[in-house]
C-alpha cells in the first residue's frame, strides 16, 4: 500500500473519528486515502480553526484531537491552535504536509524547517523519512501527546514519501497507568491537614483530565475543607456545593482570596502554575503547600512544597483522606452568603446595555448543568470565570494558559461533534469573534446547532480595562462590526440583535429550540468592569 494509506490506517488504530484541516498540494495522497477511511474529514476555513477544533475536542474527550495542513503558510497557521493545546496540556496530534525531500536541502517555495518551528511549541515534533517507520512515529505521537501531561505532537510528511510503497502494519496501542501514591507522602500530607486549623484546597485541570471530580468532591466532604477552583477547573466541584468558594485567577482580592488568605495548609490538587501564577495568591509566607499531582511540582519561589503526593490523583486523595482528620467547620458559611448574594444582585436588572452580571444568570438559566460553553478570550472571560456557575467538570471551556482570542467559535464547533447530546454555546466578544467568525460556514455546512452569544462593545474591553487601571485612559482600542444579523443571514445561520434586556433570556431559549446555527448581537455594558475592581480594592473579608 501507499504510505499514505498506512499513514491513515495508522490514525484509524488510534481511533480518530475527525481530522480537522484545509487540503493542500502536499497532502493530496493523504487526503486521497481519507476518503476510503471512517475517520471523517471536517475541511475548515481557516487552519488555526481547525487547531483550535484538534484542541478543544483532546480537552473534551481525553483523545488526541487531529489537524492537518499544507505545507507553509498552512502550517504555521496551525502554530496559535497547537502552542494554546500545548500549553493548557490538550491532546493533539497537529500534521503537516511537506515538499519531496529531494529539495528540503535548499532554498525552495514555502518550505520552512517545520519540525524545529514546531518544537519548542510541542511535546514531541518529527518527520517521516521512511514509510516504514509510519508506524512508530504515529504511535509515539499519539503516546506523548494523551499522556500526562497532555500536550501536542507535530508530524511532518514529505509528498513524495506519501507516495512510495510499503508493508507495514499499525503497532498495538499502549499507554502507562498512573502509579499508586507513595504511603509515606501520603502520611505527611494528613498530618499537614489533620493539623491544619484553616486548610483550602486549590483544584486545577488536571482534576479534570484526570476524571477524579468526583473523588476531589468526597474528600473535601469527608475532611469539610473548602474547594477553590482555577478558571480551567470550573465545575469540578458544582459551584452549587457547599464548600465551593469560586475561581481564582483575577488577579485581584476577590471573594475567593479571603478564603485563601487565611489559610494555613493549601492543598493544589491537579494545579499546573501556567493556570493561574502562585505569586497571585500565595500571600502568606507562613503557609504550608501540598502538592498532589501526576508530577513533580514545578520550581517557582511562592510555590515551595512541604511535601508532594504522585500519582494517580483519585486514588491520591482516597489515601489522604483515609487517615487525616475531619474538621469541625469549614469556615466559608459567611463567605458563601456574600459570594451567593453578589451573584444574584443583577439578576432582575433591566438596564440596557445588558451588565455582565445579567448576561451570564441569563445564559446559565438557559442551560443544563451538562451544556457546554467554550469561552473566549477577553473582558467577557474574566466575568464567565468569576460568575458562571459551573456545576460539571468540562462545562466551561476556558483556555488559560496561552489564553488565545479566537478559540469560542472553533471550540464550540468541536464541542457539539465530541458531545452531540449537549447545547454547545460559544461565548465570546465582538473582538474574538470576528477573529474566526470564518468558521460560521463550517458550522452551517456540517449542519451543527450551536449558539454564538457575542458580547457586543466595539472595542477591545479588557486592553481597556488593563489601560484604565494602569494609566487612567485607554489608547487605540476601538472599531467598528458589521451588521451581525445580516452576517449570520448571509451565511445561511439564525441572528438576533438583544435591544432591550428582557429580551436575552427568552432570545436564548428560543436559540436553543431553533436547533441550527445561531448569532445573538449582545450590546454589554463593560462599565461594569471598573465598578468591579474599584468593588474588589475595597472589599473586606468576611470572619
Amino acid at each position: 500500500m501507499k504510505a499514505a494509506q498506512l499513514f491513515v490506517k495508522c490514525l484509524e488504530n488510534e481511533d480518530v473519528e475527525y481530522v480537522f484541516g484545509i487540503p493542500g498540494e502536499e497532502n493530496l495522497d493523504l487526503m486521497d486515502a481519507l476518503l476510503d477511511s471512517p475517520i471523517e474529514f471536517i475541511l475548515t476555513r481557516h487552519e488555526q480553526g481547525g487547531a483550535f477544533m484538534a484542541d478543544v475536542y483532546g480537552r473534551l474527550t481525553g483523545r488526541a484531537g487531529v489537524c492537518l495542513s499544507t505545507l507553509g503558510p498552512g502550517a504555521t497557521n496551525l502554530v496559535t491552535g497547537v502552542a494554546d493545546a500545548n500549553m493548557d496540556r490538550a491532546p493533539v496530534v497537529a500534521i503537516a504536509g511537506q515538499a519531496a525531500t529531494t529539495r528540503l536541502h535548499k532554498e525552495s517555495h514555502q518550505v520552512l524547517d517545520l519540525v524545529n518551528l514546531f518544537q519548542p511549541i510541542t511535546k514531541y515534533s518529527t518527520q517521516i523519512l521512511s514509510p516504514n517507520i509510519i508506524p512508530e512515529i504515529v504511535r509515539k505521537a499519539f503516546k506523548v501527546a494523551e499522556i500526562e501531561k497532555p500536550g501536542c505532537s507535530f508530524i511532518d510528511f514529505p509528498e513524495d514519501i506519501a507516495k512510495m510503497s510499503v508493508d507495514k502494519k499499525p503497532l498495538k496501542r499502549q499507554s502507562p497507568t498512573a502509579p499508586a501514591p507513595n504511603f509515606e507522602k501520603v502520611r505527611q500530607a494528613a498530618d499537614l491537614l489533620s493539623q491544619a486549623k484553616h486548610p483550602v484546597i486549590i483544584a486545577g485541570n488536571g482534576v479534570v483530565r484526570a476524571k477524579a471530580s468526583e473523588a476531589l468532591i468526597e474528600f473535601a466532604a469527608k475532611l469539610n475543607i473548602p474547594v477553590a477552583t482555577t478558571f480551567m477547573a470550573k465545575g469540578v466541584i458544582p459551584c452549587r456545593h457547599d464548600l465551593s468558594i469560586g475561581t481564582i485567577g483575577l488577579q485581584a482580592h476577590d471573594y475567593v482570596a479571603c478564603g485563601i488568605d487565611r489559610a494555613d495548609v493549601v492543598m493544589c490538587v491537579g494545579y499546573d502554575i501556567v493556570e493561574y501564577q502562585p505569586a497571585f495568591w500565595n500571600h502568606n509566607p507562613g503557609c504550608k503547600i501540598i502538592h498532589v499531582d501526576t508530577h513533580p511540582a514545578e520550581v517557582d519561589e511562592y510555590y515551595i512544597v512541604e511535601t508532594g503526593v504522585l500519582g494517580d490523583i483519585g486514588r491520591s486523595l482516597e489515601s489522604i483522606a483515609s487517615i487525616s482528620h475531619r474538621h469541625s467547620d469549614s469556615g466559608v458559611a459567611n463567605l458563601k452568603t456574600m459570594m451567593e448574594y453578589e451573584f444574584h444582585q443583577y439578576d432582575e436588572d433591566q438596564a440596557f446595555p445588558v451588565k455582565p452580571q445579567k448576561v451570564i444568570h441569563d445564559l446559565r438559566q438557559a442551560l443544563g448543568d451538562e451544556d457546554i460553553v467554550v469561552c473566549d478570550v477577553g473582558a467577557h472571560k474574566m466575568w464567565m470565570a468569576r460568575m458562571y456557575n459551573a456545576q460539571a467538570p468540562n462545562t466551561c471551556i476556558i483556555s488559560n494558559g496561552f489564553a488565545s482570542m479566537g478559540i469560542a467559535l472553533p471550540g464550540a464547533i468541536a464541542a457539539k461533534l465530541a458531545k452531540p447530546e449537549q447545547v454547545s454555546v460559544a461565548v465570546t466578544g465582538d473582538a474574538g469573534f470576528l477573529m474566526n467568525c470564518q468558521e460560521i460556514e463550517t458550522a452551517v455546512r456540517l449542519n451543527l446547532a450551536l449558539i454564538v452569544l457575542v458580547w457586543n462593545d466595539s472595542e477591545y474591553g479588557l486592553i481597556k480595562w488593563k489601560q484604565l487601571n494602569e494609566f487612567g485612559r485607554e489608547s487605540n482600542i476601538h472599531f467598528n462590526n458589521p451588521d451581525l444579523v445580516k452576517f449570520a443571514d448571509a451565511f445561511g445561520a439564525k441572528g438576533y440583535r438583544i435591544e432591550h434586556t428582557d429580551e436575552l433570556l427568552p432570545t436564548l431559549e428560543k436559540a436553543i429550540q431553533d436547533n441550527c446555527v445561531v448569532i445573538i448581537d449582545c450590546p454589554v455594558d463593560y462599565s461594569e468592569n471598573i465598578k468591579l475592581t474599584q468593588q474588589l480594592g475595597q472589599m473586606i473579608c468576611p470572619t
